[in-house]
């Protein structure tokens, strides 16, 4: 995987040419999912399909005049620090909200890349078509007052965010709750095989701290490698690789506390583990909420993923601890 820092123009171009043909074909896969349900809509998705393959156009022209017929065979996927996109286009009847907060993400990763790959640019005619390309991506009209003006009732209008703000909300929210989910599910095996396996409280909280400790150190230098911001602008990769090691700490540290229960008291391994079996309950069915309400995931399969995935492995934590 390369820097984008370190892509010639020649790769630049290639891949915004293959962006331009992705974004076109995600574009019109909206149009047809809402065609029949809000026609007026689709048309807006059609033409904004209609202006990437124009765009994929003028890029192709430009390429084969600079650089010949072959492209090299790299995509936005090969960049370290492109965002990898959720697949929600091949999920069928998709909500008219979910599709416009998708939509007006790519429309301001567009603007961001066709900014960044033109201050790169030192061929005259390569900066200008990049340039006027990420001025087009900018100069969109907000899709969210297009779709409103045409299809949405007043009773389903929900109060207009800035592009810039669900784009926040993708790179430093989610990389959060991503850490709180590890951190949740992943310590529970180890924290209860011990606590099962040794009926020590002060044991069990050691090996509970460690696990913890050692899955949030994990995942916050996984999230802060995965991309160093030059090109998203998810901003520092520090900040945000602190933010989910320390929602990973703190997922699994929810349930290894009630292990601080001092030994001497009677019943003592009983009540912690009657307590963090509570916190647990509590703390996987918040983390499915939550992942509904902010990452766009059914209810019902957050519940899925998340509840019965997290009882699968506390049952497997006790399992091993008691065999």
């Amino acid at each position: 995987m390369k820097s984008f820092s370190d892509l010639t123009e020649r790769e630049i171009l290639a891949v915004a040419i293959a962006s331009e043909e992705e974004d076109g074909r995600i574009y019109q896969s909206f149009a047809e999912d809402l065609s029949e349900r809000y026609p007026s809509s689709a048309s807006v998705f059609e033409e904004m399909a209609e202006q990437e393959a124009a765009h994929r156009h003028a890029l192709l022209n430009l390429y084969q005049k600079r650089f010949g017929p072959n492209l090299p065979p790299i995509r936005r996927e090969d960049v370290k620090g492109f965002l990898r996109r959720r697949p929600i286009w091949l999920t069928r009847n998709l909500s008219l909200e979910t599709i416009r907060k998708e939509a007006e993400v790519m429309e301001y990763e567009s603007a961001l890349f066709y900014q960044r790959a033109a201050d790169r640019a030192t061929d005259v005619g390569v900066r200008k078509l990049l340039g006027d390309l990420a001025a087009a991506e900018q100069g969109h009209e907000t899709l969210a007052m297009r779709l409103g003006a045409q299809i949405l009732t007043p009773g389903a209008k929900k109060e207009e965010d800035l592009a810039y703000r669900r784009f926040f909300i993708l790179q430093y929210v989610q990389p959060g709750l991503a850490g709180l989910m590890d951190g949740s599910v992943s310590t529970l095996a180890p924290l209860f095989a011990a606590a099962f396996a040794t009926h020590n409280n002060w044991e069990t909280f050691l090996v509970g701290l460690a696990a913890s400790i050692g899955a949030g150190i994990s995942m916050g230098f996984a999230e802060a490698l995965s991309d160093d911001g030059s090109l998203t602008g998810r901003g520092s990769p520090i900040l945000r690789g602190g933010v989910c090691g320390l929602m990973t700490t703190l997922g699994g540290l929810g349930h290894t506390l009630p292990y601080l229960v001092p030994d001497a008291i009677p019943d003592s391994f009983a009540i912690a583990t009657t307590i963090a079996g509570a916190v647990v309950f509590f703390e996987l069915w918040a983390i499915a909420f939550i992942r509904a309400r902010y990452m766009d995931t059914p209810f019902l399969q957050a519940v899925f993923q998340i509840v019965l995935g997290g009882a699968i492995v506390l049952a497997a934590g006790i399992l091993i601890g008691g065999a």
